[in-house]
């Protein structure tokens, strides 16, 4: 809960929390269906813009609260059509949104966090430091004031979710629940280097998709280039995913960032082949893209659809993912937070 010039930032809250906010200040709790409605459908920047709520209750709702809506402070257009935007919050945490339009499907990647700690050698947030923790208000006014409309939701902007779960848990309920954007647990997906403990509680506490961002079947090549691994190794959270009752059918997917002469190779292939025959995990596998002009390089098309074919016909879900927004720096481990 964020304080704002000593109101109270309604964004972010759930619907049991909202009526108790209310209730604390003297306003009647059920008005916080409503309430929520307006900011998280409507996007309201100020309480008078709402109209089927009594005066009086605007006035004391303005005395005591904030929506915690704010938008985008900047935006690049692609060439392909994607858009990338730039927030910050009122503390000045920037962070970068992306709208990809694909036909019927429109995808909102938005960030968890300003900067990250996880120092993931191919990707340029992790390069560029850490700066701070977003809210769950701050997470979702990605979506809410995002000037498009969009059919999925993807948590792989800046920042590890399990580096900031709490906050992340609160903003998926807020983007599924009815009384929040009711968008739908199948259409919003967490991606993860896998730290263990946060990803627990995301089987637990939520229902939303999962990805796991492995870059390396062995676990010595993994840790040289997730730092991560050291400490949660990938076997744990694939050990998890695996033994997970998944009733619900949720999509359990790995991303499969691939690099040319470093995770390319037949070795890599068989034994992405090994570990995912019979789990019905999917495998994307997505391009590297460059941080300098004399580092490594992303391996070639025919190789990313050797690696398709090859765990199509052993049974793998897989598919090659096409980069967006590279001419901007919006596409995959290319956002860095206003650094453009």
């Amino acid at each position: 809960m964020k304080i704002i010039d000593d109101r109270i930032s309604l964004a972010g809250s759930d619907l049991d929390k909202t009526g108790l906010l209310l209730a604390d200040k003297g306003i009647d709790s059920r008005y916080a269906r409503r309430l929520l409605y307006w900011i998280y459908r409507r996007g309201i920047g100020a309480f008078p813009d709402i109209n089927d709520i009594p005066r009086t209750v605007l006035e004391a709702l303005d005395r005591y609260f904030v929506t915690g809506l704010t938008s985008p402070v900047a935006s690049q257009v692609s060439s392909d059509g994607s858009v990338k935007y730039l927030f910050s919050t009122p503390e000045g945490l920037l962070h970068e949104t992306v709208w990809l339009p694909d036909g019927r499907r429109k995808t909102v990647c938005i960030s968890v966090q300003s900067g990250c700690r996880m120092g993931c050698r191919f990707c340029a947030t992790g390069q560029n430091g850490w700066r701070g923790n977003l809210t769950a208000g701050a997470i979702v006014n990605q979506v809410v004031k995002l000037p498009h409309d969009f059919t999925h939701i993807v948590l792989m902007g800046m920042g590890e979710p399990g580096d900031n779960i709490d906050e992340v848990i609160r903003a998926c309920n807020v983007l599924t629940a009815e009384w929040g954007l009711a968008a739908g647990r199948s259409k919003v997906t967490v991606s993860t280097v896998g730290v263990t403990p946060s990803l627990r509680r995301l089987l637990d506490e939520t229902e939303c998709n999962i990805t796991l961002s492995l870059h390396s079947p062995f676990p010595d090549e993994r840790r040289r280039v997730i730092p991560a691994e050291a400490r949660w190794p990938f076997a744990e959270s694939l050990e998890m995913l695996t033994g997970y009752d998944n009733k619900r059918k949720r999509r359990f997917t790995v991303a499969y960032v691939m690099i040319n002469g470093v995770n390319d190779s037949d070795r890599h292939l068989g034994e992405l082949i090994r570990l995912f025959s019979g789990t019905g995990i999917r495998i994307n596998l997505l391009p590297f893209h460059p941080l300098t002009e004399d580092g490594d390089r992303s391996s070639d098309e025919k190789t990313m659809m050797k690696f398709k074919h090859q765990l199509v016909s052993s049974g793998i879900g897989a598919s090659v993912r096409r980069s967006r927004g590279l001419d901007i720096d919006a596409a995959c481990g290319m956002l860095a937070g206003g650094r453009s």
